[in-house]
């Protein structure tokens, strides 16, 4: 008897043949995400369910889903899930970590040598046919990150692997997480820990690497970036709700800080009309943090390893 396993998405080919030999697989090939009231409808009677970061799991779905054993999300974050009713049903809850870590690490640093180095700016210009002399001495400048200070919020394994990146570009890393890590630690990354303020106050440009939660939801807000210098830019490409989207609009607008880079925004996917794309101070990506050939494929076989081990009553590789 096979196991009955729902998908809200199409994953790939090679990911969806490994688990047909163990179940019998009902992919959603429409709008996306998957409507909330077909997810409900599609869930009843199946197994398992490997969903997507912007799918809305939360206990009216879990209580359609009487059979359900397991889920499996392609994302290393579960904000969208509502984890405690499921354990309080039984179901195991696993994500994909780590393999994503370096490349969304890749993707920070290029946001931050896109922004600072304005190669947006720089494109735009060529694209138009705007060049027209050989820059001057005071002409088209940018920022060096040589010397400059990198601060990271939250300290996790993305955060880290960032900080190997500012340190190949001779930057000061401060710091500032939940709970400080140890002191030998600290050592060895070269990072020194700092209050929220002084991390805001101090650094030349702020990345953001917390997970969403109740606690992170709207935490970089106006009361912060007023205490950044207004040479200092933001990077974001943790989740959108981290930081209060109109707050930053506005601290851009008024120039009370330099820029921003954002990968992630409140509400997914932003369009022409939205206000950030009305900015030439800030550069935009549309959520590809760990949007690699080699990750996805790693996310994937990750994916589809956790759910059959969950569905077979063994504990998935990475279990939230």
């Amino acid at each position: 008897m096979k196991f009955k396993v729902l998908l809200t998405r199409k994953l790939h080919d090679f990911a969806i043949n490994e688990l047909r030999k163990r179940c019998q697989v009902h992919i959603h090939m429409g709008k996306i995400p998957m409507p909330k009231k077909k997810l409900i409808a599609k869930i009843k009677g199946k197994d398992g369910l490997i969903c997507f970061p912007y799918d809305i799991i939360d206990s009216e779905v879990i209580d359609a889903a009487r059979n359900l054993k397991a889920i499996s999300t392609f994302s290393v974050g579960y904000d969208q899930i509502d984890v405690k009713y499921a354990r309080k049903k039984g179901i195991i809850v696993s994500y994909t970590p780590e393999v994503l870590t370096k490349t969304t690490a890749d993707l920070t640093f290029a946001l931050i040598l896109a922004l600072v180095r304005r190669i947006v700016d720089g494109d735009r210009i060529v694209r138009q046919n705007n060049w027209k002399v050989i820059f001057g001495a005071y002409d088209f400048l940018s920022t060096d990150l040589n010397k400059k200070t990198l601060g990271i919020l939250g300290m996790g394994r993305i955060g880290k692997e960032v900080v190997k990146r500012g340190l190949a570009f001779d930057m000061k890393i401060l710091y500032h997480n939940r709970k400080k890590l140890p002191k030998k630690e600290e050592k060895v990354l070269n990072v020194k820990y700092e209050t929220l303020n002084n991390l805001f106050g101090k650094s030349d440009i702020l990345s953001i690497h917390v997970p969403y939660s109740k606690e992170t939801h709207g935490l970089v807000n106006t009361r912060l970036i007023k205490k950044m210098k207004k040479t200092a830019y933001i990077i974001n490409t943790a989740r959108g709700m981290i930081i209060n989207e109109k707050d930053l609009v506005l601290a851009l607008k008024r120039k009370i800080i330099a820029g921003a880079a954002l990968d992630v925004y409140s509400h997914e996917p932003i369009g022409k009309t939205h206000p950030l794309t009305k900015m030439s101070n800030v550069v935009l990506s549309p959520h590809i943090g760990s949007s690699t050939t080699e990750t996805r494929n790693e996310m994937a076989k990750l994916t589809i390893k956790n759910l059959i081990l969950s569905l077979n009553g063994k504990n998935p590789i990475y279990r939230v």
